[in-house]
């Protein structure tokens, strides 16, 4: 006859907590993900608005490379390493792109 050691977990096992806490994790990084999204899309806008040489460029640009910028770095940690598609669907200007050092 063996003895096991009380079960001080209510019936749950860690790992299902670790689940729990994992799901939200991945919830909150999904979350903050399209927020960063929204946000490279709005100062996206706000660059385009301006002329190039317009008064106000030179600040939306800055806008927009540090919102890009946050949005690689969120996808970065989702595991999403691959931003070309990004760029590509977000049509995120050389420009921008040259302030972040990637082109």
């Amino acid at each position: 006859m063996s003895l096991r050691p009380p079960d001080l977990t209510g019936g749950r096992s860690a790992e299902s907590g670790l689940d729990l806490l994992g799901y939200e994790m991945m919830a909150e990084k999904a979350s903050a993900l399209g927020r960063a999204g929204r946000q490279v899309e709005i100062c996206l806008e706000k660059l385009r608005a301006h002329d190039r040489g317009s008064e106000g460029r030179t600040a939306a640009l800055k806008d927009a490379a540090e919102a890009v910028y946050a949005y690689f770095i969120q996808r970065e940690l989702c595991g999403l390493r691959r931003h070309q598609d990004v760029i590509r669907d977000y049509g995120i200007p050389n420009e921008v792109l040259a302030r972040l050092g990637a082109k």
